[in-house]
């Protein structure tokens, strides 16, 4: 057996080890350690959930690449269509990485009732698009079905049904402006499902409904459309794959990501970033420190053990070793408990959704949690290395004891 290890083995087991002077401070150290990696492990799972729900969000509604007429002008609504006959759709086979290509086209409307009245975008989809995202935003009814004749069923947030008193089964009186007529065109819409994405600058606008309504208000042909968005296999090859679509798209068609289209947003959520390393950053250094305070307590209440062994020949880095191995089993022990509750505390609210949030500030309704394996197995082996490279520096103090005074020490 390993002389360092079997050394390290009697004083972790040694009862009188564990009434020591230094049990305390051990305890402390472990605590310290153990919540470090609570904090590092929450900011990790909220910070990237909050990242990737608020992106998939803005995602749903535009796709995360967005390939429309440069006469649009970036507004919200379609104005000039663009034709389907693109070499790039249905499928995006000159560029790799891309998931889906549908087409969509967009138009300013109001919906009054007989008390209240909303003016919003329809958004009109084909069979194409992808429902995947409105999966999870439904909240009642179902989904329409464009993939067969024009129908009348549309998607509305439960924003809206709220301000205008609407339910599943209602009909939506929807008035339409036609710039060939001063008279609004009319449409009688029926509600089939009610959905909820908690980002209100969304919900306040989009009812979803069959492109072909826009095509027929707008008088353009069955292969006109407003716009394409795309979606990418990898989010964080977005500005590469943007690029990417932009060199292969016709020179009259203009192409925008979701992060240059809301860049104040997407901003805000690069600051998460900054966040999540700066409490990194303090949790390893005061988990370093009190285990620098742990090992160095542990040297002075082992100095006539350290004496000994030097008299009976050991190396100071051998010595230094049995101190580093000691710290080593304190270190794991806290990154156990501390993976323990904050796993535990991770996965309750990822599953009961315990604590809420304001959508208007932060566009999601509960703390979102990222929980993955990658992160939670650097948080552990970046915390074990680190505090141990910390505790080298403190362990060279045992080079300096004296083997004589060390066995007189008491």
């Amino acid at each position: 057996m390993n002389f360092e290890y079997f050394v390290v083995k009697r004083l972790i087991s040694a009862k009188k080890y564990k009434s020591s002077i230094s049990a305390p401070i051990i305890k402390i150290a472990i605590t310290a350690i153990a919540i470090g990696v609570i904090m590092m492990l929450v900011s990790f799972a909220t910070g990237l959930g909050l990242q990737e729900k608020i992106r998939d969000k803005i995602a749903a509604f535009n796709g995360h690449i967005n390939i429309s007429s440069y006469d649009n002008n970036s507004s919200k609504v379609s104005l000039i269509p663009v034709s389907k006959d693109q070499d790039f759709y249905p499928e995006f086979t000159t560029v790799e990485g891309i998931k889906h290509v549908q087409a969509v086209a967009t138009k300013f409307a109001v919906i009054r009732t007989e008390d209240d009245f909303e003016g919003i975008i329809v958004k009109g989809v084909g069979d194409d698009y992808n429902w995947e995202y409105f999966e999870e935003f439904l909240i009642d009814g179902e989904l329409p079905d464009f993939s067969e004749n024009l129908n009348d069923e549309v998607l509305i947030s439960q924003y809206l049904a709220n301000r205008l008193q609407l339910k599943v089964g209602d009909k939506v009186p929807t008035y339409f402006l036609r710039d060939d007529s001063e008279r609004p065109l009319a449409r009688g819409f029926e509600i089939t499902g009610i959905y909820e994405s908690g980002f209100q600058e969304f919900d306040e606008l989009y009812l979803i409904s069959d492109i072909r309504h826009i095509q027929r208000i707008n008088n353009w042909e069955d292969d006109e459309v407003g716009n394409f968005e795309v979606f990418v296999e990898d989010f964080n090859e977005l500005d590469q794959k943007g690029n990417e679509v932009y060199e292969n798209t016709g020179s009259f068609l203009d192409t925008q990501t979701i992060s240059q289209k809301y860049y104040s947003i997407f901003e805000w959520l690069s600051l998460f970033d900054f966040n999540i390393a700066l409490i990194i950053g303090i949790m390893i250094l005061v988990a370093g420190i009190n285990m620098i305070t742990a090992l160095l307590v542990l040297i002075l209440e082992r100095t006539q053990m350290i004496g000994v062994l030097k008299a009976l020949g050991a190396g100071d880095w051998s010595i230094r070793k049995i101190f580093l191995y000691n710290a080593g089993y304190l270190i794991v022990l806290g990154l156990f408990w501390g993976n323990l509750i904050g796993i535990g505390i991770l996965a309750l609210q990822k599953y009961f959704k315990l604590v809420p949030l304001d959508p208007r500030t932060y566009y999601v309704t509960e703390v979102p949690i990222y929980l993955n394996w990658d992160y939670i197995l650097a948080v552990n082996l970046g915390t074990l290395l680190l505090c141990m490279i910390m505790l080298l520096v403190p362990s060279l103090i045992i080079t300096k004891i004296s083997p004589v005074k060390a066995i007189k020490f008491e």
